[in-house]
């Protein structure tokens, strides 16, 4: 009985760890952090946040409400029953309480979400001349502009940006190969490769700053995107998914462009808008940026041709 019951223990740990495993750190992450704050709301209001349940959960969106999306609201009930689900605990996400209380605060706030904009052609050659233009040392100028660039023209999410290690890339004659090894809708590591061509202007073509980078860095393996320590001595170190963000809405303040609804998505629907403003279609373009459905690509069209397809441009004044 005793090998029985350790044997199940150890069965129990195991399928914990399996449950854990099927998520990344990123996602974890987020889960723990979303229930904390559910966790808060329960402890303030002495309610149980762990077992919880329906009644629970929906007081608590119609809290979050007040100053949240629905995007969030419902992020953070995927949160709160997967947390439930790892700690070995069942919660109905799908009560009828919770379900049509959402369906409540939908029709209230109503359910067309604004996005953060995306870094449009414009943008980018602002940004790249503002660094090109900034008094900083060379080595800075082609790091921050070889992650703009790569991350625009690969239609990358920032975090498959600054996962990227030198034994992802091949350089072949029509421009570069990025073998991507995960990414969020790639939870299994199937993985992907990207490739960007050369530009006729070589000042924004991503693949020739990266070679620039490379070379002025000697980075010949590991991460290519890395800190710099003070001093500007480049660090080891791979660069965190919110430097990205960070260099976004720096060059673009100094840029002279208001930076306050773009952030590292940015990069990604921006590849996206200017590809289906110029033309490419849904399935050229999920084919870089590694959509799954074409639901979030069509919107990004749709946007792309909102003039350029515009009945009114039919009516003469």
């Amino acid at each position: 009985m005793n090998e029985l019951t350790t044997d199940l223990k150890l069965l129990q740990e195991a399928t914990l760890n399996n449950l854990k495993s099927s998520k990344s750190n990123n996602t974890l992450r987020a889960y723990n952090s979303d229930f904390k704050d559910f966790g808060v709301f329960c402890a303030k209001h002495g309610l149980n946040s762990m077992p919880s349940e329906p009644k629970i959960v929906s007081l608590y969106l119609t809290h979050l409400s007040k100053n949240s999306k629905i995007s969030t609201l419902r992020r953070r009930l995927v949160s709160i029953s997967m947390v439930h689900r790892l700690k070995g605990h069942y919660l109905d996400t799908k009560h009828p309480i919770i379900i049509e209380n959402l369906m409540g605060i939908r029709r209230v706030k109503g359910s067309n979400q604004k996005g953060k904009k995306p870094l449009l052609i414009n943008h980018l050659k602002s940004i790249i001349n503002v660094i090109n233009n900034k008094n900083i040392e060379d080595i800075k100028k082609l790091r921050d502009k070889t992650i703009i660039l790569i991350g625009f023209g690969g239609g990358f999410r920032r975090t498959e940006l600054i996962s990227i290690d030198y034994e992802d890339l091949e350089f072949v004659s029509e421009g570069l190969k990025i073998s991507i090894k995960r990414s969020k809708t790639d939870q299994f590591g199937e993985g992907m490769i990207k490739g960007l061509p050369y530009f006729t202007n070589e000042n924004y073509c991503p693949v020739i700053n990266l070679k620039k980078w490379l070379d002025i860095s000697k980075i010949d393996s590991g991460p290519i995107f890395r800190r710099f320590s003070k001093g500007s001595s480049l660090t080891h170190k791979r660069l965190t998914d919110q430097s990205v963000v960070l260099l976004i809405k720096e060059y673009l303040n100094l840029a002279g462009i208001d930076n306050k609804n773009f952030a590292g998505h940015s990069l990604r629907s921006g590849f996206a808008t200017v590809a289906a403003d110029s033309g490419a279609d849904e399935r050229s373009i999920m084919a870089m940026t590694g959509h799954k459905t074409t639901q979030m690509v069509r919107r990004y069209i749709r946007e792309a041709n909102i003039f350029k397809n515009n009945a009114l441009n039919k009516i003469k004044i």
